[in-house]
């Protein structure tokens, strides 16, 4: 039987470059991926190396809170 409780969680990867030089932050325009982490593994704040289409460059990536 499985355990209760998500160990896998879905997060979102947003452009720390694109975040610090944009105005409007809440606007389109700022690269962001989804991808999946385990809680139990990596419990403090993901940072991938991604490809940003709007930098035209690879940027760190970093994960934000989720908005519902």
């Amino acid at each position: 039987m499985a355990k209760s409780g998500d160990i896998r969680v879905t997060i979102t990867l947003e452009c720390t470059t694109c975040t610090q030089d944009s105005v409007y932050k809440r606007f389109p325009g700022i690269s962001r991926y989804t991808t999946r982490k385990n809680r139990h593994n990596t419990p403090i704040r993901l940072e991938l190396n991604k490809f940003c289409p709007y930098c035209y460059k690879h940027t760190i990536h970093g994960e934000i809170k989720k908005r519902d």
